[in-house]
């Protein structure tokens, strides 16, 4: 027949996690050995510990809403083994054969590390042109000031648990086909850590850190690229028991530039230059992103495609000393509207010209008819 491990602990088929816990520890302080001598408290003990490691473990509880006993060992069939039921770690095992503490039985420290924690800032071209220090709002775990990250109301130190008396482990006895099995697992009453607070802090409920809301400067440095992250040491979240903080890692996005378009250090533009003055050749200027004026001369005969580079006017390298390099895209515009004095001239030149239309064969291997057959696959 199954038993009532919810009967056992003394609380609902609807309680919480966190209820089952808090029944548990209320009973364990009544029943263990230690506090309680006698058969029938260590009994009890025992039972109240099946019950709540049975009800603390989703895939037992499901058994036992549904009617069954997950510590009712069923028979060992030909190859089986019978007495582990679903959910036996290999830590149980290891203390069933060689009576030791499997993976995961050690104390650990009530003072732990922090996490490193992530935010994401948006930014212009032309501040990572310059490099620009911003503020930013920071939401993370903090040490409590109350406690100054102790975890005490009276800033005491933790005592020794009076449940696992500082070993941060408990063990329990489960039957199995081999007899009776000792197993281990972290203490429920100072979560494994061998130390409880005698008086938790009302402001930190003993954890050492409440969350809070702060703003930083973060020094963007000049060249820095899209998706880059800035590393800012001891500002991630503090850790359990007031330990020490990660590290907050700021990612900048660099918003879209309506003129520049960036390639690593190098900035590219497009520059349409007239049909006539192609031809003839031309100077015009543009304010790189500094506000700086720079002079693009298109030389006589420039073609369609064709690049104009100026050096050392890209973006900054970050870390290191120079800049990339512009590089204009030239595109040529053919007018469409023209008056007759216009055409008139244009007819002259046409005349004068010895060029003319005409179908020029190209080298498959490149230009046009590469990237052609490249697309198609061929």
């Amino acid at each position: 027949m199954a038993r009532d491990y919810y009967g056992i602990l003394g609380v609902d088929k609807s309680a919480s996690d966190s209820e089952i816990k808090k029944a548990y520890r209320k009973l364990a302080r009544k029943y263990h050995p230690d506090v309680n001598p006698s058969d029938e408290a260590a009994e009890k003990f025992r039972e109240i510990s099946v019950a709540h490691d049975v009800l603390s473990d989703p895939e037992k509880r499901r058994i036992v809403d549904m009617g069954g006993d997950p510590m009712e060992q069923p028979q060992g069939g030909p190859g089986g083994f019978g007495g582990f039921s679903t959910g036996s770690g290999l830590g149980d095992i290891f203390n069933a054969f060689f009576g030791g503490q499997g993976a995961g039985s050690q104390r650990r420290s009530r003072v732990q590390p922090g996490a490193d924690a992530l935010l994401r800032t948006s930014i212009s071209l032309e501040d990572a042109f310059a490099g620009v220090k911003k503020q930013v709002t920071v939401d993370t775990a903090v040490v409590c000031t109350s406690c100054q990250g102790s975890g005490s109301e009276s800033g005491a130190k933790p005592v020794t648990c009076p449940v696992c008396h500082g070993q941060g482990m408990v063990q329990e006895v489960q039957r199995s086909f081999l007899g009776d099995v000792m197993t281990t697992r972290p203490c429920a009453e100072c979560d494994g850590t061998g130390e409880v607070i005698e008086d938790p802090c009302k402001e930190c409920a003993g954890d050492g850190r409440v969350r809070a809301r702060r703003d930083l400067t973060v020094a963007i440095p000049k060249g820095i690229a899209d998706g880059m992250r800035i590393r800012m040491a001891s500002q991630g979240e503090v850790g359990h028991g007031g330990g020490p903080a990660g590290d907050l890692y700021v990612e900048v996005r660099v918003e879209p530039h309506p003129v520049f378009t960036r390639e690593g250090d190098n900035l590219h533009v497009e520059l349409s230059v007239p049909m006539v003055d192609a031809a003839l050749g031309a100077s015009t200027s543009l304010e790189d992103l500094g506000g700086e004026e720079i002079s693009l001369d298109v030389a006589p005969g420039t073609q369609p495609g064709q690049e104009i580079r100026v050096e050392g006017k890209g973006m900054p390298r970050l870390r290191k000393d120079g800049q990339g390099d512009l590089i204009a895209h030239v595109t040529v515009t053919v007018p469409t509207h023209l008056d007759r004095k216009a055409k008139e001239q244009l007819r002259k030149v046409r005349r004068s010209s010895q060029e003319k239309v005409e179908v020029v064969q190209r080298d498959h291997s490149s230009g046009f008819f590469s990237n052609l057959r490249s697309k198609l696959g061929l």
